[in-house]
Formats: structure tokens, sequence, C-alpha cells
């Protein structure tokens, strides 16, 4: 049982490793990509359209990962469109996370008409459509950053109600809850001191899982042209245009699904890393 234990925590440990490392150099490279980037993201040149990467014939040493059919560097795009990803999964996870992690930890705890209002809202709300309903949002509201981050608080926040909700009922029925109040502490001091320290691995858990989704998102609406201006390096616009020319520069499609496969994995991969952290068998 111990040398199951030690192997689950070495596989997180390394899961940790791989993930955050990942992350962690994508955020550095997104922070320093006006100085890093070796070109304009916007930077066209028709006469330098759709070269390869530098490993293959025909391609120009300035251009490392090839241009698209504008001529505009896809290293330099990648590098830009991981700035939008980023600050969308860290602005619209951490909101999604405060508001659902705070509705479900009332409703867990409080019980009675509040549980009874929240959960019914939630029901309500998880019968829309999620991908319809944001891109109705975005329709409404009009593309842009906000609008972006905005759609996917509203969708996403009953992910964490709920979870948060069935964690906070376990908790509440522990001894020392029970302990707490005979020692004459009140609901919401309980609540804040003794449950949400138990439930705060919960919610960090959820919040990778959530950036990942977010990414994912951005990258649909994008994709779709519904995220920010055309004009700006996304992942999903550029896979949406390589899409169109994978048979003359497949490079342009490959390169920028290969970056947003490795992050919604690295989320995943650190949110599970966590969970095995966190587990209190495991600890």
């Amino acid at each position: 049982m111990a040398d199951g234990r030690g192997t689950i925590r070495r596989r997180a440990g390394l899961r940790l490793w791989l993930a955050g490392g990942w992350l962690a150099l994508l955020a550095l490279a997104a922070i320093l990509a006006p100085w890093i980037a070796p070109a304009d993201p916007l930077a066209q040149d028709l006469l330098g359209g759709r070269l390869p990467p530098i490993w293959v014939r025909g391609a120009d040493p300035q251009y490392l990962l090839g241009t698209d059919s504008l001529g505009r560097d896809v290293l330099s795009r990648i590098l830009w469109g991981a700035r939008i990803a980023l600050i969308v999964a860290a602005l619209a996870g951490t909101a999604t996370a405060l508001i659902g992690a705070t509705l479900g930890l009332l409703a867990g705890f409080l019980r009675g008409w509040v549980d009874l209002l929240i959960s019914r809202l939630i029901d309500i709300w998880m019968a829309f459509p999620p991908v319809l309903f944001s891109i109705l949002l975005i329709a409404v509201t009009g593309p842009g950053l906000g609008p972006i981050i905005l759609a996917i608080v509203v969708i996403d926040w009953t992910r964490f109600a709920r979870v948060v909700r069935a964690e906070a009922m376990a908790q509440g029925a522990m001894d020392y809850v029970a302990s707490a109040r005979v020692a004459g502490r009140g609901r919401i001091g309980t609540m804040l001191r003794e449950i949400l320290p138990n439930v705060v691995p919960t919610i960090v858990v959820l919040l990778t899982l959530e950036m990942g989704i977010s990414v994912i998102v951005e990258a649909i609406l994008s994709f779709v042209n519904l995220s920010i201006s055309t004009d700006q390096p996304t992942w999903g616009g550029m896979i949406a245009e390589g899409r169109t020319s994978i048979h003359q520069a497949w490079w342009v499609l490959v390169f920028p699904l290969i970056a947003l496969f490795l992050t919604v994995l690295s989320f995943s991969q650190l949110g599970e890393g966590l969970k095995d952290r966190f587990d209190p068998v495991l600890r």
C-alpha cells in the first residue's frame, strides 16, 4: 500500500513538473513577446507568403516556423496569441472560481432556503447549451476580450458551484464542525475558518481545469471570428486560417494546434497532479 501511494505521489510530482514547466515557459514567452518575437505579428509580406519552416527546403532563416498566406511570421503570431490565451485563462478562471465557489460554499453549508435558491438557479442555468449561450452573448455584446471573459464566467460558474456545494456538505457533516459550533463559533465564522480551508484544494484543482477550458473556449470563438479583432493574432484564428491552406502550408495549422493542445493538456495534468498531491488519503 505504501509503495502504491509512493508511486502515485511520484507520478503526481512528474505531472506537476512537466505541466507547470510548460505553462511557466509559455507565460514567460507571452510576457516577453514584444522583445523576443522575431517579427511584427501583423506585418505582411505578400512576396514571402507560405514560406516553410526553417528545416524544410526553400525556407527563409528569418522565419523559424514559416509564414502564413499573407507572409506573417507564424512563430511571432503564436507568441502573441499566447498572451490572449493566458489572459483569458487567468481572468476568466479566477472570476469563475470566485463566483461559483462562493455560491457553492453558501449553499452547501447554510442549507435551507439558501441551498434551495442556489440549486434551482444552477439547474436553470445548466439547461442552456453552453456553446450556443456563449455565441449568443458574444453576438449581443460584440467581440472583444471583455465579452469573451464574461461569456466564460456566465457559463461555467455552475461547475464550481455544484462541486463546492457537495464538498461543503461533506465537510459540514464532520465532527470538527460540530466541535466548532459547540465551542461557540458562529455559522459564518465556522464556514470561513473551518469549512473553507478544507475546500480550497478542490477549488484550486477546479481552477486549473477551468483555465484549460477557457483557453479552448477562446480558441473556438476565435475560430468562428467571434473573439477579439480579426487583426489580432489568436490561436483559434490561426487554426481557422491554416485549415483553408492545409495542403499548401501545413505549418500554419499544425504549430498553433500543437501550442493549443500542449497548453490545455498542461492545465489538465496540473489539475490532476494537484488533486493527487492534495488527496488526504495519500497525505
